[in-house]
């Protein structure tokens, strides 16, 4: 059976994985055993995909990011270049924690940009925008822009990747796409 994706020639692929069709893996990239990838997905160069890590549709990958064992990444989500996640909160050499991975779940359409860190066990909410080399070591909510170490919370993000700022009744407009959203008790969603 013809596969329905591309690997190149330096890329290794384990046993295992499900990969989906029009997905790119590019040079010296490792996907390890039974990685769920979705469909239209890219990895740049030297990537590392742990074991068991499942990625949703059109995920794209920079070079050089490590997507360790208990990773989930929902459709749309990009991993900007270098950044990392772990998998241990207090990781030591000669102690073996594999029965103690936390999961990190990165939901639809968020962004986590060069260098970033992502703390095991906390969440990236819908459409967040992780700055580049935040250190982020809480949940984060969704449609929040996060920048710097430790991460913290300096305002609010459209679909489109573009600020929000939000009138005195609590909406704004997205200057690309010009769709609304409103903050309300903390949270923000789109209006339809």
């Amino acid at each position: 059976m013809q596969k329905e994706y591309f690997a190149h020639e330096t890329a290794i692929i384990d046993e295992g994985c499900k990969i989906g069709k029009g997905t790119k893996i590019w040079h010296f990239t490792h996907i390890m055993a039974n990685c769920i990838i979705g469909e239209n997905c890219n990895f740049g160069q030297n990537v590392v995909v742990s074991p068991e890590v499942i990625l949703g549709r059109n995920v794209k990958v920079q070079n050089n990011v490590s997507i360790y064992t208990g990773v989930i990444c929902e459709d749309d989500v990009f991993l900007g270049p270098s950044m990392v996640f772990t998998n241990v909160t207090n990781p030591r050499s000669a102690v073996n924690r594999k029965s103690e991975y936390a999961k990190t779940i990165v939901k639809h359409g968020a962004t986590i940009g060069a260098n970033a860190t992502i703390v095991c066990g906390h969440d990236i909410g819908e459409f967040a925008f992780i700055g580049a080399g935040a250190v982020v070591t809480k949940n984060v909510a969704a449609y929040a822009l996060i920048v710097g170490n430790p991460a913290r919370q300096i305002g609010w993000m459209s679909e489109y990747g573009q600020r929000l700022s939000f009138d005195k009744f609590g909406i704004a407009v997205c200057p690309e796409s010009k769709e609304k959203y409103k903050l309300e008790n903390g949270k923000v969603s789109k209006i339809d």
